[in-house]
């Protein structure tokens, strides 16, 4: 059982912890690199997978980069982006919630929450706005472009993250960016895409919960 009442922030990632989004995402990234054709779609695709937590703009520059063999037609970033995100928005409005985020709300009505995602920022807003969500969040929204490090760095030293902090999230990349900026972890199963999370998490002696109600019994 974790100890809610030692910490002064929650911190969320978004996608596979609040929202069931990390499908939505997978796919959003095969449809934008598929007019590459459908190996360099699929490569994409795992990249994004291996890659959990990492901004769209750092994975669509990759595969640019270095997957698409030069001379090869098709999309820019600018247009893979815009693909991506007109097919993300439409899923994050629909998809479901982890309805755990309301008793733990209760739970925890003293503590500051954030969400540090590697979504885009301005699309998150907007959506948790939308879906009458933000006003959970009192420390605040935060997504790509900025990374993970830059944003938990930045609201630490701004004293808008306070510690002790807990950091709740669903892939290797959240695990090691709460652990950079020196914030304890809790690894959230049951939407993640992280396929090696279970032997991670032992080798790494990290607290697993199948989902947000977890915390809140």
């Amino acid at each position: 059982m974790v100890r809610l009442d030692k910490y002064n922030s929650l911190i969320f990632d978004c996608d596979g912890v609040i929202l069931n989004s990390n499908k939505i995402k997978t796919e959003a990234f095969y449809f934008a690199a598929l007019p590459y054709g459908e190996d360099l779609a699929q490569s994409l695709r795992g990249y994004h997978i291996a890659n959990g937590g990492v901004s769209r703009y750092k994975k669509f520059s990759y595969f640019l980069d270095k997957i698409v063999p030069e001379g090869k037609i098709g999309p820019n970033l600018e247009e893979m982006l815009r693909i991506y995100s007109s097919k993300v928005n439409e899923g994050l409005m629909n998809c479901e919630l982890d309805s755990g985020i309301f008793p733990l709300r209760e739970l925890t009505s003293s503590t500051k929450w954030s969400i540090v995602s590697g979504g885009d920022q301005t699309e998150l807003r907007k959506v948790f706005a939308a879906r009458k969500l933000d006003h959970l969040f009192d420390g605040g929204i935060f997504g790509s472009p900025d990374s993970k490090d830059l944003i938990l760095k930045r609201e630490l030293s701004a004293k808008r993250i306070n510690e002790p902090g807990l950091f709740i999230g669903d892939s290797r990349y959240d695990h090691q960016a709460s652990q950079r900026a020196g914030l304890d972890f809790i690894f959230v199963s049951h939407w993640t895409e992280f396929d090696d999370w279970d032997s991670y998490c032992k080798k790494n002696k990290i607290p697993i919960l199948e989902n947000l109600e977890g915390l809140s019994h």
